[in-house]
């Protein structure tokens, strides 16, 4: 005896005592559907508004897109990202494992660093270090209290305003990667540990060969959000008349008096490398999520069976 339809929201049909199959009725959302209608018409319109306003100057967006100024801008920012990233990855791991040393000296040294570089705006690090010179006319090398030293050279020729601006910016990253790691080795279980040592493993090997390899997975997601973040936090370098990305725009409608046009040229620019720079991460959190992250495992539908 076939039975009448029921509304289930359950996407497997369920079989009877008898074994016959219930044929499922989708529930339907009418408000929902409506709502999308609405959203898809408002963005249509917004997307053509802008594509037709001649206001925009899409000629002039155009002609600067590949402007040899906007590219060697694009490929600074980028030299500044992965150069920062490098070494405030490196330094954060050296301050994360400090933070968590037993030794109080250490302990308090690294919480030190992070609660100052945390603490004070990036753009005044970087006129910070900009200024140096000010405070340090010539760097050395040597002992405390008045002991020999040996003079490298003037601050004004070592710190140069690129080097001014990978300072503050690699310097204030590590303090932010620094928490970022520390989260992460946390997150280990501490069996890990007992089963490292039983086996024999040295410090060093528990860290690079047990601990750091599953604390990734952790770490991985709010590090690519740093990456990104630093990607768009280099155009704070403009103020040290760095010709990054954004500096070469504003050098660009200084002139012409585009300014409209020249944003959108780099608000395309930084957002093909966010994308890219997304896309990366994604993989890298597949690659390092295998067997704990539920949410990227490939879920097979079951197939239905015929009424």
């Amino acid at each position: 005896m076939q039975q009448q339809p029921t509304a289930v929201s359950t996407r497997q049909a369920p079989e009877t005592a008898s074994g016959d199959s219930v044929q499922v009725v989708p529930l339907r959302h009418p408000v929902r559907n409506a709502i999308a209608v609405v959203i898809v018409i408002l963005a249509a319109s917004a997307a053509l508004n802008v594509a037709t306003n001649q206001r925009y100057h899409w000629d002039v967006v155009v002609s600067f897109l590949f402007s040899p100024q906007i590219l060697t801008g694009a490929a600074l920012t980028l030299m500044l990202t992965v150069v920062s990233m490098t070494v405030g990855i490196s330094l954060g791991t050296v301050l994360a494992i400090m933070r968590l040393s037993t030794n109080p000296i250490l302990h308090t040294l690294s919480r030190a660093y992070i609660w100052f570089f945390r603490g004070t705006p990036l753009l005044v690090q970087l006129i910070f270090w900009y200024n140096i010179a000010a405070l340090y006319p010539v760097i050395a090398l040597g002992l405390p209290f008045g002991g020999p030293s040996l003079v490298i050279g003037s601050a004004n020729v070592l710190i140069s305003p690129l080097g001014a601006a990978l300072l503050g910016l690699a310097l204030n990253e590590a303090a932010y990667m620094a928490e970022i790691i520390r989260s992460g080795i946390n997150s280990v279980d501490k069996g890990q540990y007992d089963a490292a040592r039983a086996l024999g493993m040295n410090r060093a090997k528990l860290m690079t060969r047990v601990v750091l390899p599953q604390a990734m997975r952790v770490v991985l997601p709010p590090t690519g959000n740093q990456v990104i973040s630093m990607l768009k936090g280099t155009s704070l370098v403009s103020v040290l008349a760095i010709s990054d990305l954004l500096y070469s725009a504003q050098i660009i409608y200084s002139n012409n008096y585009q300014t409209i046009p020249l944003l959108i040229v780099a608000s395309l620019w930084y957002l093909l490398m966010t994308t890219v720079l997304s896309f990366f991460q994604t993989k890298l959190e597949r690659r390092y999520g295998r067997g704990f992250d539920t949410a990227t495992r490939r879920v097979l539908r079951p197939k239905r069976r015929k009424a």
